[in-house]
């Protein structure tokens, strides 16, 4: 049975077309890989604090002392990485946020990028441990950035975000893009109709390579 970690990270609630998508990635995803077992962690409800003396007990010696706050706080970085590292698939909910992703998917990230856990060090430089995972982004821009030189210098999302899962050593990182939200109902209803267009599409691959394989 293969697992499947749902995050959600936009602040917007009901109101955000990430965490639709990222819910019709998932509902998508289960029906073309029946008994994925969905495990589902909203950032925006439950943020890791971001990173200080306490949570950066992780990366201290094993033999260290840490103090009570370090060790609550390490138990909460040991349950993110090993939640990461135990699912198969990653749908990640990513809104663009002042050219970036939101500060609590950065959180989150800063917990799981763990050495010798997701990463290691070696004399021919970094080697990503958290392999032979795919991730699925939904991202969504307020403005249209992928369709200019300028556009693409601005993001700092899914560039960032496939730098990052790929540094972990995860390099099946897939986007679903609605952009051009803010720029009008008409823009947004076709930005929208375009990502659910790619989440139909890639369901319809995953499909024929399952009836190629059962051939």
């Amino acid at each position: 049975m293969s697992k499947l970690l749902h995050i959600d990270s936009s602040i917007l609630g009901s109101n955000s077309v990430s965490r639709q998508l990222t819910a019709q990635i998932v509902a998508s995803w289960g029906a073309a890989h029946p008994g994925t077992e969905v495990s589902y962690l909203d950032l925006a409800v439950n943020t890791p604090t971001h990173l200080s003396a306490e949570s950066l007990g992780f990366r201290l010696p094993a033999d260290a002392v840490l103090s009570d706050a370090q060790k609550r706080e390490n138990a909460v970085s040991e349950a993110l990485v090993t939640q990461l590292l135990a699912s198969d698939v990653i749908v990640v909910g990513a809104p663009m946020y002042n050219f970036t992703i939101p500060t609590q998917l950065k959180a989150w990230i800063d917990r799981v990028a763990q050495v010798n856990r997701t990463f290691k060090y070696t004399e021919k430089g970094p080697v990503g441990l958290a392999t032979g995972k795919t991730v699925i982004v939904a991202s969504t821009r307020g403005g249209a950035y992928s369709t200019s030189d300028a556009g693409n210098a601005m993001e700092h999302q899914e560039s960032f975000l496939k730098t990052v899962f790929g540094f972990l050593g995860i390099t099946d990182v897939r986007i679903v893009r609605a952009e051009g939200l803010a720029m009008g109902d008409a823009a947004k209803a076709a930005a929208i109709a375009s990502a659910q267009a790619d989440i139909k599409a890639q369901q319809a691959a995953a499909n024929e390579a399952k009836a190629a394989l059962a051939a």
